[in-house]
């Protein structure tokens, strides 16, 4: 076996203990006789496993029986709507903190229904930081704030999230979910596609406090409200059965290896390895964000040239490096160093940077 280090941005790198006991049980599961695919699931089998998932994201984030955390399919886009259409009313203002393309996108949507207030925004600025607490302008009674907590394009996270006391805060935490410790409990909901740092593409966590998933309006198609999958605890119709169980894999894998505290931990030291060789580079690499806000997860840098940059992607991915071409919209080079990026990997990414920055410099 040769696996490459995979650096791409979703669908992203799983650990690797989650795939090889995915690969022992695919066609037996827990002595079922059966492979997981083809379990219904309205078995008793799968029923455990999908309350054991919830559990375990309730556990991880220090959340209580006031929360729910569901198990959705649309990924993070379907979100950008549901928000809205459960939360925003007829008449009222949702604010929305613009930091990125996927941000942009959940305030379009979210303009499709309903009255939307930029409340801050560093578009002007490329996206290269986030905005300083004493930007962002609420409007006079808004029904929640959203933001993005992580921008995978532009390679920016927020480094604290902005409290508004008894404003619901809602967040797109895609890219660094359960990435770090913080508090969960300040949110009224989060979302996150899967594919990046939990699992597999195909299912994406929601998680509501309860108060206010009963403040939508029950005049919503049925699939469309929060209400309805909470009841049906993820199964009002046929979840995505082995994404929801690969997710209960990394969940335990987190658990194992000391929950959010240490793989923060872990986390900083990947990111400071390349962001070393960043910054060692005497301007060879000229990093998109700025200083104070460094995403530990996606890092996007530029070269002099873009003939450089073709070259520092093919030989990276002939030295067994992938997935480091940057978004179109800003180019360059991003490497994704997500939950299950292990330390070897990001050493090998920073020692190489280092040598093509002596040979081509």
């Amino acid at each position: 076996m040769n696996r490459v280090y995979n650096f791409n941005p979703g669908p992203a790198t799983l650990p690797l203990p989650v795939l090889e006991q995915a690969q022992q049980e695919l066609l037996d599961y827990q002595g079922t006789g059966m492979s997981l695919l083809e379990t219904s699931h309205r078995s008793k089998a799968y029923e455990a496993l999908n309350r054991e998932a919830e559990v375990r994201v309730k556990r991880l984030l220090g959340v209580g029986d006031d929360y729910r955390a569901l198990f959705l399919q649309g990924g993070a886009s379907l979100q950008f709507a549901m928000v809205p259409m459960n939360f925003l009313s007829a008449g009222a203002t949702a604010d929305y903190l613009i930091t990125g393309s996927w941000a942009e996108k959940a305030s379009e949507e979210a303009q499709r229904i309903g009255q939307v207030h930029l409340a801050a925004t560093t578009k002007d600025e490329q996206y290269r930081r986030i905005p300083a607490p004493d930007e962002i302008r609420l409007s006079d009674a808004p029904s929640y704030v959203h933001l993005t907590s992580n921008n995978t394009i532009y390679g920016t996270q927020w480094p604290v999230f902005p409290r508004f006391g008894e404003v619901p805060l809602v967040a797109d935490m895609s890219s660094d979910i359960l990435s770090r410790p913080f508090d969960a409990n300040q949110f009224a909901l989060l979302y996150a596609g899967a594919q990046k740092n939990i699992g597999p593409a195909g299912v994406t966590l929601v998680v509501i406090r309860q108060s206010w998933m009963d403040q939508a309006p029950k005049t919503l198609p049925a699939i469309l409200r929060y209400a309805t999958h909470a009841k049906n605890d993820s199964l009002y119709h046929t979840p995505p059965v082995f994404a929801v169980y690969l997710v209960n894999l990394v969940l335990k894998d987190i658990e194992e290896r000391g929950g959010l505290a240490a793989a923060a931990e872990r986390n900083q030291q990947k990111a400071q390895a390349v962001y070393g060789a960043i910054d060692r580079s005497g301007g060879f690499y000229l990093p998109h964000a700025a200083a104070d806000s460094r995403s530990l997860m996606n890092i996007t840098f530029r070269l002099p040239s873009e003939d450089l940059e073709k070259r520092f992607i093919g030989e990276a991915t002939s030295a067994g490096m992938v997935g480091l071409k940057g978004h179109r919209s800003v180019g360059g080079v991003r490497a994704s160093l997500y939950n299950a990026m292990s330390q070897e990997g990001c050493n090998a990414l920073a020692a190489f940077m280092d040598d093509f920055a002596r040979r081509a410099g």
